[in-house]
């Protein structure tokens, strides 16, 4: 199974940045169709990239993230600026308590370290939401300045999804992967209010 641990934000939230996306794409058309745009649907913070995980590693997976999850409380988040990465992948991030979600994504992975997983990915955590990815060249430094600007609603992150990944299997241009949540724990501490 190849799987990942994300936050994903809820749907108020998810549509805000949609409206926002939409805005972009008019403002700057793709007319050589060489980005990507990410479904709504498929939107998260990855927490933790887990890679091919056996199945018999669930129950010890599950134990471990549900650990994680239940140190850190419900946190505040929202939607802010935009960047890229070189121009492959144009990004929205966050800001909030970005601190806690960072807490959050390093005890996630530790603990599929420690349940058995053997996780390739040791890049540091950078909370980012991928809009979208490139084929081909694409200058990405306009869309990102379009959302150096953008803040979003609060939100709260209120759970840990453990999400398996089914690349797209037909080679038809443009099939997207498909997100299936395969368990979910919720965070420590209830916001007051």
């Amino acid at each position: 199974m190849r799987l990942f641990a994300a936050v994903v934000p809820p749907r108020p939230a998810i549509d805000e940045l949609a409206d926002e996306v939409a805005q972009l794409r008019a403002a700057l058309p793709d007319r050589r169709g060489r980005l990507r745009w990410t479904e709504p649907a498929l939107w998260h913070f990855t927490l933790a990239f887990l890679g091919e995980v056996d199945e018999a590693l669930l129950p010890e997976l599950d134990e471990r993230l549900g650990r994680a999850a239940h140190r850190y409380p419900v946190h505040e988040l929202r939607f802010a600026g935009g960047g890229r990465f070189g121009d492959r992948i144009l990004w929205v991030g966050a800001t909030g308590s970005v601190e806690t979600l960072g807490a959050l994504a390093r005890s996630t992975a530790a603990g599929a370290r420690r349940a058995g997983v053997h996780m390739t990915d040791t890049k540091p955590f950078r909370p980012h939401l991928t809009l979208a990815r490139t084929a081909g060249h694409v200058n990405l430094r306009p869309y990102a300045e379009e959302l150096a600007e953008f803040r979003g609603r609060r939100w709260w992150a209120e759970r840990v999804e453990l999400v398996q990944s089914r690349l797209p299997t037909s080679g038809a241009p443009g099939e997207r992967p498909r997100y299936e949540t395969v368990a979910s724990w919720p965070l420590g501490t209830r916001r007051a209010g």
